[in-house]
């Protein structure tokens, strides 16, 4: 349904998950309807699915779906001041991180990501 509907439907539909997303976030399957909404709706009309994650990207990147919805926030998000604490968290804990079975995923896909930042920076 997301890939057909105009973006303010999209954000309306996925409004209803409100209060309910670090669940999704952890379920088999639940977490690719998050990460769907993450590829297809901008991040400024879902500013509550981030929000969830306050306090919890270190958590959510050692689990085993939560730390591919966190790789999707790094890769579509466009509003650096919006998606900052997620950074900010991912480097509090970066060590760990880098040394866990799926944090090391997230670790991965923040360098690539930043590694582009700094080539577009030099050129």
């Amino acid at each position: 349904a997301l890939e057909v509907i105009e973006h303010e439907q999209k954000a309306q539909l996925v409004r209803e998950l409100d209060g309910n997303i670090m669940r999704c976030v952890r379920d088999q399957n639940g977490n690719h309807v998050i990460q769907k909404c993450i590829e297809s709706i901008p991040i400024k009309k879902i500013g509550f699915i981030l929000s969830a994650f306050r306090g919890q990207v270190a958590n959510l990147s050692m689990h085993p779906y939560g730390c591919r919805v966190v790789q999707r926030i790094l890769e579509h998000c466009t509003d650096e001041v919006q998606c900052q604490f997620i950074v900010d968290e991912i480097l509090e804990s970066v060590c760990s991180l880098a040394q866990d079975q799926y944090g090391n995923y997230v670790t991965q896909v923040h360098i690539r990501k930043r590694m582009n930042s700094w080539r577009q920076i030099c050129m």
